[in-house]
């Protein structure tokens, strides 16, 4: 299954564990999002960052548990995310861990990809292993 729909995402800082040293700019943040459409659902979680001292040279990891439906089925799962940049160029990885999802969502796998237009945030998921009335 595809689906595609909006997200709203507030993003707040948090004391990190440890600080960057020459040039290197560590960050943690809470991520807080309610996805719109097909994916009806809230998620909380946390992000590890980094700037580098070159302009363009970013990193990040994050983890978040997402809780509501997915083409009307019920549960949880968890979204990891991996993603770098190098002289403006990003590469960004989000998928469902693996055995994560809950109840209806049980088996669940797929990979999402983030876009932003005019603002607004969209939502691209691929995913497979949750049965509904489409497939």
């Amino acid at each position: 299954m595809k689906i595609t729909g909006t997200f709203d995402v507030s993003l707040e800082p948090m004391d990190t564990y440890t600080k960057g040293v020459e040039g290197n700019n560590l960050g943690r943040m809470s991520i807080n999002k309610r996805f719109h459409g097909e994916l009806s659902a809230e998620s909380k979680g946390e992000m590890l960052s980094v700037m580098s001292s070159v302009k363009g040279s970013a990193g990040y990891v994050a983890i978040e548990q997402v809780s509501g439906s997915l083409s009307g089925k019920s549960g949880h799962f968890i979204l990891q995310h991996f993603g770098v940049m190098e002289s403006g160029q990003d590469k960004l990885i989000l998928e469902v861990v693996p055995n994560s999802g809950t109840s209806d969502l049980t088996g669940l796998t797929g990979k999402m990809k983030i876009r932003i237009e005019n603002g607004q945030h969209y939502y691209d998921f691929e995913y497979s292993g949750v049965y509904t009335h489409d497939t």
